[in-house]
């Protein structure tokens, strides 16, 4: 049906509701009412039928891709459903939980670092695991409390006039591992039993590469400023390169240089399997790769989406330096008060519900690591045989 029949159709019925009588209007509305109702109820329930059922499935699957990490690398590899305080990375970073906040305890080259990440990576509540953490401590508690001898806890925060302070000690061992002293020299990441380990996946992990790919396009030599693209999620220098770039005038290509970047982790950018990608890691890098080895003092930033973040931090961090800022889609959630902020805007962008299928894809991949990495394994392990596939079935050799 063509779109002019569907405005004339509607325009048809508008008019019949206008002439309808006042009585049959108000059962309209109501039957409407009910119906939204009806709707509403139907999509909340299979909304948590369906993610009751994901929550299990990832749970098996937690245990399942366990049990193939140990026989295939004889490593048992932790995991995001793993408690904050037991997680070492492969990097020596050591994270820590303390007073509900995830850190990361990092060496510098002159002292120990932390670093705040977000609860949401090892904090997503679901049905499943609120179930098992409540029997968990209910066992532990029934356990505690048929123990006769009393357990005395050592508090390791000193009250300070009226402050709270930590205190903890590292191990010289783990200081070792954090200067990489263990083991010899850093060897190149290994491809995982789940990972392609075709040149083009695996290329990224023997560049020596340390700097973001910049494209840089523009005045040869400083003219009036500079202006920093920066890209958002699942994106790359191209989003602006391929789009922007060649519509910009001659005289504004001569007057300005245009920097594009690939952030940490995407486009021919280093991944490195070390990093959990902090805001202070993405700050460090684009000051490494572009504001320094281009001797940008003053400039202006265009960002979309997961970029406005990191614009919006370069600008706190270089207030004197940052001229204007252009923010496309930044991702802003208004949270109200007494509510965990990174937990609201979680379920804001994953709110775990079947419909929209935009929204039931983020829910999958902001809630669920196993199911999204069982899906990495049938798709992207395989991707040169879904390329032949594609290939074959559109006729493109």
């Amino acid at each position: 049906m063509s779109l002019y029949s569907c405005l004339w159709g509607l325009i048809f019925c508008l008019k019949g509701v206008a002439v309808m009588p006042i009585s049959e209007r108000a059962v309209m509305g109501k039957t409407m009412m009910v119906l939204t109702l009806t709707v509403r109820v139907l999509h909340d329930a299979v909304s948590f039928i369906a993610f009751s059922f994901l929550d299990i499935l990832d749970l098996v699957l937690c245990f399942a891709f366990k049990a193939v990490d140990l026989i295939v690398e004889a490593e048992w590899k932790p995991c995001y459903c793993t408690s904050a305080k037991e997680a070492i990375t492969s990097s020596g970073k050591i994270l820590v939980s303390e007073q509900g906040e995830s850190k990361i305890v990092c060496l510098t080259s002159t002292k120990l670092r932390l670093e705040e990440i977000s609860d949401t990576l090892y904090a997503r509540t679901s049905l499943v695991s609120e179930i098992s953490k409540s029997t968990v401590n209910e066992l532990k508690r029934i356990k505690v409390e048929g123990k006769s001898s009393t357990v005395t806890v050592q508090p390791s925060e000193k009250m300070k006039k009226g402050t709270m302070r930590s205190t903890f000690t590292v191990n010289s061992t783990i200081v070792e591992m954090l200067q990489g002293k263990i083991g010899g020299q850093h060897s190149h990441p290994i491809s995982r039993w789940s990972d392609c380990d075709c040149k083009f996946c695996t290329s990224w992990t023997t560049s020596s590469k340390e700097t973001l790919f910049v494209r840089a396009e523009g005045a040869k030599e400083k003219g009036k400023g500079d202006v920093l693209f920066i890209h958002g999620f699942i994106s790359s220098s191209a989003f602006w390169t391929e789009t922007l770039f060649p519509n910009f005038s001659l005289l504004a290509k001569s007057t300005y240089r245009l920097f594009a970047i690939d952030l940490l982790g995407f486009g021919r950018s280093p991944k490195p399997a070390d990093s959990l990608y902090t805001l202070r890691d993405h700050l460090d890098m684009i000051e490494r790769s572009v504001l320094e080895p281009y001797e940008v003092k003053s400039f202006h930033i265009v960002a979309h989406s997961l970029g406005c973040i990191l614009a919006l931090a370069l600008a706190v961090k270089h207030p004197d330096s940052v001229k204007s800022l252009t923010l496309l889609a930044p991702p802003y959630y208004k949270v109200p008060k007494g509510v965990l902020a990174t937990q609201h805007v979680m379920r804001q962008v994953a709110p775990r519900r079947v419909w929209p299928l935009i929204t039931f894809g983020a829910s999958i991949a902001c809630w669920y690591e196993h199911i999204s990495r069982a899906i990495c394994l049938v798709i992207c392990k395989n991707h040169r045989l879904w390329l032949f596939l594609t290939k074959l079935v559109t006729r493109n050799r």
